[in-house]
C-alpha cells in the first residue's frame, strides 16, 4: 500500500526531476502490462477478430485510456490544491501587478470622479 501511495501522490516540485521520471516510467510499465493482459484476455474470450478492426481498437483504447488518464498524468499537471501555493518568503509580484495595485490605491477614499467633458459651463 505504501508503494501505491508513493506512486499516486503528486510531486509539488515543478519540472521533471529524476524521481518524477522514475515514477512516470513505473506507471507506463504498469499501464502496458495491464493493457497487454486485458487484450490477451479479450482474445482468449474470442473477441480477437473484433479487436483487430479499427473500431474495435478505438473502443478498446478509449475504454482503457480514459479511466487510466489520471493514473498516467499524476505528475504531469500541477494539482489544483497546490497551484496557488508558493513557498514562504519567495513570493514576488510582477511589475504589472504592482502597477495595477498602485493605480487601484491611488484614488482610495475619493468619493467623486473628476468632471467629464472638459470642465464646467461656458
Amino acid at each position: 500500500m505504501k508503494f501505491w501511495r508513493w506512486l499516486m501522490t503528486p510531486d509539488p516540485e515543478p519540472g521533471f526531476t529524476g524521481r518524477k521520471l522514475g515514477r512516470l516510467l513505473i506507471r507506463v510499465l504498469l499501464f502496458t502490462v495491464v493493457a497487454t493482459l486485458l487484450s490477451g484476455l479479450l482474445r482468449l474470450a474470442g473477441l480477437g477478430k473484433y479487436l483487430d478492426t479499427v473500431w474495435g481498437t478505438v473502443i478498446f483504447v478509449l475504454l482503457l485510456y480514459i479511466p487510466l488518464f489520471r493514473f498516467l498524468t499524476v505528475d504531469t499537471f500541477v494539482p489544483r490544491r497546490l497551484a496557488g501555493r508558493t513557498p514562504a518568503g519567495t513570493r514576488q509580484q510582477s511589475a504589472a501587478r504592482t502597477q495595477r495595485r498602485r493605480e487601484r490605491h491611488r484614488y482610495a477614499g475619493v468619493k467623486k470622479s473628476p468632471p467629464r467633458g472638459g470642465g464646467g459651463r461656458r
